[in-house]
């Protein structure tokens, strides 16, 4: 994979884990498992069926997780953590860079994106739970999952087209959520 390609995966995985971040996470290792890349050495651990099991399971509890209510926010206030640290592992995991420190500034980009598209999903779910008074949390709870799969199915066997749909969604999400918090925010 050349060099842009492995940017625009990162990107684009990051993405993703602003979303679901195990959920992308389990997503690459599958990916590693079965050959469809390689990441640099230091993460060939993502490549071993326990480690790929193991992240299969706790992403499909964060899948199931959101769709209960109280739970889900209290999985998004904890996620604030691990949505970064996922990002972080998705980019040292995705490029070779030329460099540690190199490696190290992209990991911490990523980690920010991350938790700049968390911010913004999060935005989104406390509008939606103070509209519906939660009932429709559930459902945009199941669009960020098929959104999340798309995006890391899309990264793995199109990274470029991949970094463009995250663009676009990430202007969308912005805009989105700046719009559902002037709903929300109470008058002046």
């Amino acid at each position: 994979m050349d060099a842009a390609s492995q940017y625009a995966l990162a990107y684009a995985l990051t993405t993703s884990a602003g979303v679901r971040a195990v959920l992308a996470l389990a997503g690459v290792a599958i990916a590693v498992h079965f050959n469809f890349f390689h990441p640099p050495h230091e993460f060939a651990w993502l490549a071993k069926p326990l480690v790929m099991w193991i992240l299969i399971g706790i992403g499909a509890i964060e899948v199931f997780a959101d769709k209960i209510p109280v739970v889900d926010h209290t999985l998004h206030f904890v996620q604030i953590a691990i949505k970064p640290a996922a990002a972080a592992i998705l980019v040292g995991g995705s490029v070779h860079a030329q460099s540690n420190e190199a490696l190290i500034g992209l990991m911490v980009l990523g980690g920010l994106n991350a938790l700049g598209i968390h911010a913004a999903v999060a935005t989104l779910r406390g509008a939606s739970t103070v509209t519906t008074g939660g009932i429709g949390n559930p459902i945009v709870s199941v669009v960020e999952d098929t959104g999340a799969i798309a995006s890391i199915f899309i990264a793995i066997f199109a990274p470029i087209a991949a970094a463009i749909l995250a663009v676009i969604f990430t202007v969308l999400l912005i805009l989105l959520a700046r719009s559902a918090y002037r709903r929300v925010r109470p008058a002046k």
